[in-house]
Parts: structure tokens; C-alpha cells; sequence
């Protein structure tokens, strides 16, 4: 996974997004990133959260549990 800043990933997703406010979405992610540094596990399977997927989401889930996918090593984490 490849590591990104919280205003790049929100940048990135606004503009990709028309409907996303990007200053909720900042909000959402420092918040995100909070709760994962303190230990958030994710709520299906308890690993540790995707903070960039938790954030978008609104749900503390990890990557797999996100996107059903296993390899994360194309997405980007917020740092």
C-alpha cells in the first residue's frame, strides 16, 4: 500500500468525485487516522482499519473487508 497525504488523497478523490466535499472528507480522514493510530480494528474481521477506506466509508473496516480484495499494493493509505 502506498502511503499519501491526507489533503492529496482528498484532492485526488474530489476531483474524481464531483459530489464530495472536500473539507467533510478531510474532516473524515484526520478523524480516520486518529482512530486507527489509537488501535481501531476493523468490525468484520479485526485487523487493522483502512483509514483512507474507513473514512469514505463511514465504517472502521480494513482493506480486504472494504474491497474484497487482498493485494492493497495499487491503493494508497493516508499518512
Amino acid at each position: 500500500m502506498q502511503t499519501i497525504s491526507i489533503k492529496k488523497f482528498a484532492d485526488m478523490t474530489a476531483k474524481a468525485n464531483k459530489d464530495v466535499n472536500r473539507e467533510e472528507l478531510i474532516r473524515a480522514l484526520q478523524a480516520s487516522l486518529a482512530a486507527k493510530k489509537n488501535g481501531a480494528k476493523c468490525i468484520v474481521c479485526g485487523a487493522p482499519i483502512w483509514a483512507a477506506g474507513s473514512a469514505v466509508t463511514g465504517t472502521n473496516m480494513c482493506f480486504t473487508c472494504t474491497t474484497g480484495e487482498a493485494d492493497d499494493s495499487e491503493d494508497y493509505e493516508v499518512e
